[in-house]
């Protein structure tokens, strides 16, 4: 999800569920000890409950990076042994860190030891030929043993030689059961699921995992999130905003965006998919990117999108 789950989208997620847990984009150690953190790590208090995900693979910088999480107020913190792209496979981490057991081991304990969130692993089935269900089950035995507090399963392998990140998310066929199986062997782990799961399909796999993820599923279509804080996390005494209540919602976030000099589109393009399969969606997404880009846009943008589909702004 890297260039989506920013901090403008996760507010924007915010008006749609209150319980869901939300995550940054995979942020590299390198960055946080050496970057700018307030841009990188900053975040509004309504965004939590919130995890910071990381990527990397020495212990101390993870440590490190894990402390500043908790300093921050986040409420978890993650190790990304998932991704597949060209950048994690130089800096030798992400998925080719399945093939190193202990090392995440070792990289789960230096976090565990430097700080009290709860410490959680992203990785997938496998990798290149390191791909059957027993490999894995191999890996996350590893890992547990270190005290790894949860495990979240991209039920897809990845191909590291000749597929593109992009089609690593699409062509390996998912292994749901793979997934299933994990936490029917190992009870006492909490294990969740993820990889090409829509909105629909949550309360099948709750019956076999401990949780699920959701990813451009939920960029795509944000407004599946609607409902689910009462269907899943049981809190009947929130209501299901409507769309226009979410958009509306937007727009003094939007306002004070713009005040501070971002550029609208930075929040707008998160906005395109809240009328997914909707009557208007494309005029809806049109007057967004087209508005938005313009110089000097304001939070007008979305009142006039707002007004193309008919809806009514304000009281």
């Amino acid at each position: 999800m890297m260039d989506r789950t920013d901090r403008h989208f996760r507010w924007f997620l915010r008006r749609l569920t209150r319980h869901t847990l939300l995550y940054t984009e995979m942020i590299t150690t390198g960055a946080i000890l050496h970057g700018d953190r307030g841009r990188l790590l900053g975040y509004d208090d309504e965004e939590r409950p919130l995890a910071l995900q990381l990527g990397g693979d020495d212990p101390a910088a993870l440590a490190a990076s894990a402390r500043i999480a908790e300093d921050l107020g986040y409420d978890e913190v993650d190790l990304n042994v998932g991704c597949p792209s060209d950048r994690v496979r130089e800096g030798s981490f992400g998925v080719c860190l399945m093939g190193r057991p202990k090392h995440v081991a070792d990289c789960v304990g230096a976090m565990r030891a430097a700080t009290g969130l709860p410490v959680t692993v992203k990785h997938r089935i496998g990798y290149d030929d390191l791909d059957r269900y027993e490999d894995m089950l191999a890996f996350v035995d590893v890992v547990a043993r270190a005290g790894a507090d949860r495990f979240i399963v991209h039920a897809r392998k990845a191909w590291l030689g000749g597929l593109s990140p992009k089609e690593n998310r699409t062509v390996p066929p998912l292994r749901y059961d793979d997934v299933h199986r994990l936490k029917r062997e190992r009870p006492d782990l909490r294990v969740e699921v993820n990889g090409g799961i829509t909105r629909d399909a949550i309360a099948e796999h709750l019956k076999r995992v401990d949780g699920v993820m959701l990813g451009r599923a939920a960029y795509d279509d944000p407004y599946s999130l609607a409902g689910v804080d009462a269907e899943v996390f049981g809190d009947a005494g929130l209501p299901t905003p409507t769309r226009e209540d979410v958009a509306e919602a937007m727009l003094p976030y939007l306002e004070r965006v713009v005040a501070r000099g971002e550029p609208v589109h930075r929040v707008t393009r998160h906005l395109l998919g809240l009328y997914s399969g909707r009557p208007g969606a494309r005029a809806w997404r049109r007057r967004l990117t087209e508005d938005g880009a313009e110089p000097g846009a304001g939070a007008g943008v979305l009142v006039e999108a707002l007004r193309e589909r008919g809806e009514r702004v304000g009281g």
